[in-house]
């Protein structure tokens, strides 16, 4: 069952990494909220009509009352008040820029999987986690441009750093919170659950979103959108449904300690995305790349097992036994 809970993770990284792509494109012209009220609803569609079709929604009566009050909490958290700070950071200062900073939910995860979960973690994953922040420390260098980034000699972004990285601290909080209450509701419930329990905490984001619709402005905000964001907004939200239907069922079936490391592989395939459709509205430099692949080597510290790791750096016996010290 972890093996298969790897690969879930791996398959949400990329979705991830997907949704932020694209959201960061409507977001060039288009506004956070535009970005969250239609995004929502599609993807509450997507994962009704996936739990459906899989025949979750049966295992829906298996879920207590408390555990759908606790994921009725977690999709707040993390579809409105996360998905809005992923938003104005990606709007301020570009996915790549940001990415290693929202990447730090893990960080999050972990020490509130050791801290509330009680999973074990040795003194190797703390030193991984370490490297994670080094690198979105390293990363938020870039936001200092050195040389000219220009094309036919008008500039093609510049970087809002201090409003991306504060959003993007918060999306990391919320982000980071949120698997530890899913793992509680969901732990033992199978894959499956994993869907219906997602369907519970995207129905209860969609409610509070409705809600907000209430307030003038902000329905004035969305009613402003474009096609074009419109488009790209809709995109965001069914990659995003795919990227939580997997996290979700990841979850179910695997330990945090496993599950929320893998996920950091989405710094890769967010470059790879952003390349693609985002060339001329992101950073693509030398300490970005670097960041990032400091980020990424704490995250293989984490998330691979520690004897496997010390096997193959051939690590002396004396340093191997302190980096297994457990906490």
């Amino acid at each position: 069952m972890h093996a298969l809970g790897a690969v879930l993770a791996v398959l949400s990284a990329a979705t991830f990494a997907l949704t932020n792509a694209t959201g960061r494109r409507g977001v060039i012209t288009g506004t956070p909220v535009q970005g969250m009220v239609i995004s929502m609803p599609v993807g509450l569609l997507c994962f009704l009509a996936v739990a459906f079709l899989t025949g979750a929604l049966e295992s829906l009566n298996r879920i207590t009352v408390p555990a759908i009050a606790a994921l009725s909490v977690a999709g707040v958290l993390h579809f409105v008040v996360g998905r809005y700070c992923n938003f104005r950071a990606s709007q301020a200062a570009g996915v790549n820029l940001t990415a290693p900073v929202m990447q730090l939910n893990a960080v999050v995860t972990l020490v509130l999987a050791v801290v509330v979960l009680r999973e074990p973690c040795t003194l190797l994953q703390i030193a991984g986690g370490a490297l994670m922040v080094t690198g979105s420390l390293v990363t938020q260098r870039a936001s200092q441009p050195i040389g000219e980034n220009k094309v036919h000699n008008r500039p093609i972004f510049t970087p809002r750093a201090a409003a991306g990285f504060f959003f993007a601290s918060l999306a990391a909080l919320m982000y980071g919170t949120s698997p530890i209450i899913v793992r509680q509701a969901l732990y033992g419930l199978g894959p499956l659950s994993g869907l219906a329990g997602g369907s519970i905490a995207y129905a209860a984001a969609t409610l509070a979103v409705a809600l907000g619709l209430l307030i003038p402005s902000l329905r004035r905000n969305v009613m402003q959108v474009t096609g074009e964001n419109a488009r790209w907004f809709v995109y965001s939200g069914i990659f995003v449904a795919a990227a939580q239907g997997f996290l979700y069922s990841a979850l179910a079936v695997a330990p945090i300690m496993l599950v929320a490391p893998l996920l950091q592989l989405s710094l890769v395939f967010r470059f790879l995305f952003a390349l693609l459709l985002n060339p001329h509205h992101e950073l693509f430099g030398t300490i970005v790349v670097i960041g990032s692949l400091v980020s990424i080597a704490g995250a293989c510290a984490v998330s691979i097992n520690t004897d496997l790791i010390l096997a193959a750096l051939a690590m002396p016996p004396e340093l191997g036994a302190v980096l297994r010290t457990r906490f």
